[in-house]
């Protein structure tokens, strides 16, 4: 299917893909790598009335390290987050799950900045940045603010930007010593999106209790989140597999399942619990002391 007309406009700075926004109002779509957005034009699922490219704007790219926080543009492709080294050293999860995400054509294109922004529920990176505790950096007509993840992402392909910012920057902290993260996804064999994804980061004391844990799954309900309920299970523990394994049947308590052709809720209900037992189990692995 063809998408609906649309004008293309190409932004030569961030300050003139802003003006654009505001010009265009609800017609104006930002353009980054076009493998989220594109694929629903076609569908019709969206019709923006103008697209404005900003894919051009390479001050939007790149990773740096700022003290104890790890700065990314949110152009910077999955490519590069795969293959950087600050991410590796600092917060490994990170290119962990961008070596999973989609094939190589979309790791080449695709930006971490335009899958958060379009939250699709079954994306990788919303897993992700949830367990990592990240901040969403957005820049608007009165200036910049920053969103807790956790307050990011709001429904269905929603999250809390406003109409006229662009998402800028995700500002990640680094991970303290005796920490250890685990992404575990089981994808769809055609698109790669998550049937199930769950990331975990954990952090042990000297003791081998766990002091702190954020886990983050997408692809079960029609956004990501955090289940509280394991999170508050494991803290204070000397975890074992049968504790790992009791806190991971609260795992989807209070959601919403998807149940569609990929699998119906009873079963996205089994994978999610046994894909938090085995992320938590293998950051604990990789936080021993």
């Amino acid at each position: 299917m063809h998408p609906h007309p649309f004008s293309y406009h190409r932004a030569a700075s961030v300050g003139e893909a802003l003006s654009m926004l505001n010009e265009f109002g609800d017609e104006g779509k930002l353009l980054a790598g076009g493998h989220s957005l594109l694929p629903i034009m076609k569908l019709r699922l969206a019709q923006p009335g103008r697209l404005i490219d900003i894919s051009g704007l390479t001050d939007l790219a790149g990773v740096s390290l700022d003290g104890d926080t790890v700065r990314i543009g949110a152009l910077t492709t999955h490519h590069e987050i795969e293959s950087n080294g600050i991410l590796a050293s600092s917060v490994g999860l990170l290119p962990e799950i961008a070596h999973g995400v989609g094939d190589q054509q979309v790791r080449n294109r695709g930006t971490i900045g335009g899958t958060l922004a379009h939250a699709d529920p079954a994306a990788d990176y919303p897993a992700g940045t949830l367990a990592l505790d990240v901040r969403i950096v957005a820049l608007g007509p009165t200036g910049e603010r920053t969103i807790p993840i956790d307050e990011f992402f709001t429904g269905f392909l929603t999250t809390a930007l406003e109409s006229n910012e662009i998402l800028t920057t995700i500002k990640v902290p680094a991970l303290v010593a005796n920490t250890g993260y685990r992404y575990e996804k089981l994808a769809n064999p055609a698109s790669g999106y998550a049937t199930v994804g769950v990331a975990a980061v954990v952090t042990v004391g000297a003791n081998g209790e766990v002091s702190a844990v954020r886990i983050g799954i997408t692809g079960v309900g029609d956004v990501a989140y955090r289940p509280r309920a394991v999170e508050e299970a494991l803290i204070g523990t000397l975890p074992s597999d049968e504790s790992v394994k009791s806190a991971a049947e609260t795992a989807v308590e209070g959601i919403e399942l998807l149940s569609d052709i990929h699998g119906p809720a009873e079963y996205r209900a089994r994978v999610t619990k046994n894909l938090v037992r085995r992320a938590v189990l293998k950051a604990l692995e990789r936080a021993k002391v």
